[in-house]
């Protein structure tokens, strides 16, 4: 680092260090600029979230289930008649919508836009849960029936019966050395279990148009569950389109430069080396524009240290956005891309250059 970049950051952390132990008090800044880097916060994070919700809202995290299940056992466990639901997807996504929306404020293009899309997302979370609670009744809860007992009982049914099948063979290979009431007995007992196992078996088969319906159902409950969504969709969408055509149809406003006073850099006793604009108009009550020109100084320092670079070589650009240029060539840097393309313009015209085909005049600052 050079000298210049050492004082430099001497000066920032003196300065920070005044301002956090010593009470010292910076630069204050205009409330509308306050108000705008809020709000430009805000809509960050709200991207940012909506974003991240959104893809798992997308794609759900199997872990969110997992701990869900955890939830409901503890509930149990601690007498809890109700149980917290599934906490949607869709909901999480309206929530984080909702919030952001609601601190931008719905006077806010964006935000309002955030609000109504929030709570169209909350409606759809609450049609999933209905999905839920009919798949749940309609689907899940009559083929767990099947499973915890028609189905268990043919297991056990066709496990005895495995049972007394080899209990018959093996009498019936020593007939003669086993009494034969024993065989009898054992042959009664082998038919007994076979009718009772064929039997369940039947009625299970039998009840096949009970299957189909719990299935008819839960077709049904997804038509229902599509249906709704689609009529949340279709409202929010066109909500959404009456606030595009209004945006667009809205003149942007034009931000008016704001003048700014002259800066004085004598030493004064009460500095702090913060600019207080009150002190500035009050030192200088009879300055009538600024004295320090943003725009002359730009001028004076692009026609003396300007980035720039020479081309060695000519150079034919082959893709949509690179810069061509000609031997002996200046050309104005704007920005370094990666250690093999530079940024540049040359006459009104912006592109991408390689950096072996050009020698540095004037460095790019960092």
């Amino acid at each position: 680092m050079s000298v210049a970049g050492l004082k430099k950051q001497f000066y920032k952390a003196s300065q920070m260090v005044s301002e956090k132990v010593g009470g010292a008090e910076g630069t204050k800044l205009d409330e509308d600029f306050k108000d705008l880097e809020k709000k430009a916060d805000i809509t960050s994070k709200a991207i940012s979230e909506v974003l991240c919700k959104t893809a798992e809202y997308l794609q759900p995290n199997p872990a969110s289930r997992a701990r869900l299940t955890m939830v409901n056992t503890v509930s149990k466990m601690r007498g809890q008649v109700k149980s917290p639901g599934y906490p949607q997807a869709e909901g999480l996504l309206g929530e984080c919508m909702l919030k952001y929306g609601r601190d931008l404020g719905e006077d806010n293009n964006f935000g309002g836009a955030l609000v109504e899309m929030g709570e169209a997302m909350k409606r759809l979370a609450e049609v999933k849960d209905s999905l839920d609670i009919d798949v749940k009744q309609n689907f899940i809860d009559p083929f767990q029936t099947i499973v915890d007992k028609d189905l268990k009982d043919i297991q056990h049914h066709l496990k005895k019966l495995e049972g007394r099948r080899l209990d018959y063979d093996y009498k019936k290979k020593r007939q003669g050395k086993i009494p034969d009431e024993e065989l009898r007995l054992a042959v009664e007992k082998f038919e007994e279990s076979k009718d009772v196992a064929e039997t369940s078996m039947q009625n299970l088969l039998d009840t096949d148009v009970e299957q189909v319906s719990q299935l008819a159902a839960l077709v049904e409950s997804q038509l229902q569950f599509h249906k709704q969504s689609v009529e949340v969709l279709e409202e929010l969408a066109e909500r959404m389109r009456e606030r595009v055509n209004k945006a667009q149809s809205q003149p942007r406003q034009k931000r008016m430069p704001v003048s700014r006073p002259s800066f004085d850099y004598s030493e004064s006793e009460d500095s702090n080396g913060g600019w207080n604009p009150s002190a500035a108009s009050s030192s200088h009550p009879a300055a009538a524009a600024p004295s320090f020109n943003r725009t002359s100084s730009r001028q004076k320092r692009n026609s003396t240290d300007q980035p720039c670079c020479k081309a060695l070589y000519d150079f034919e650009p082959e893709n949509n956005g690179e810069l061509g240029f000609n031997e002996g060539d200046v050309i104005t840097l704007t920005n370094q891309i990666d250690e093999n393309w530079y940024e540049g313009s040359l006459r009104g015209q912006v592109g991408l250059f390689p950096c072996n085909y050009v020698e540095v005049m004037v460095p790019l600052r960092h």
